[in-house]
């Protein structure tokens, strides 16, 4: 059975960091994008980061650009999100995914494995 687990979430104030992480079982992801989605508020979740299956590749929503960073390690089958500078805004939920299409890597109908999600909240 396949399953993504995110850990990491939290409570910080405003400026701190949190990581997260997504474990995954059940099959190997290293041949796939991996990516970071938030609820959002639209009828599709937010597009937050994306890392191709090697690593050499990573998308970044405009929004977290600078202040997020994406980093996977396939031996550990597990995919990371460095979040820095956490504003109110960033407060969601989080969701790992892994991608099962070769449509955009930034839309999440392309994602087809889902994690829970965890909780990020950012308190002014």
């Amino acid at each position: 059975q396949v399953q993504l687990v995110e850990s990491g979430g939290g409570l910080v104030q405003a400026g701190g960091s949190l990581r997260l992480s997504c474990a995954a079982s059940g099959r190997t992801f290293s041949g796939n994008y991996m990516g970071w989605f938030r609820r959002g508020s639209g009828l599709e979740r937010e597009f937050v980061a994306t890392i191709e299956g090697s690593g050499g590749n990573t998308v970044y929503a405009d929004s977290v650009k600078g202040r997020f960073t994406i980093s996977r390690d396939n031996a550990k089958s597990t995919v990371y999100l460095q979040m820095n500078s956490l504003k109110p805004e960033d407060t969601d939920v989080y969701y790992c995914a892994a991608r099962a299409t070769t449509r955009s890597v930034t839309s999440a109908s392309t994602y087809g494995y889902w994690g829970q999600g965890t909780q990020v909240t950012v308190s002014s």
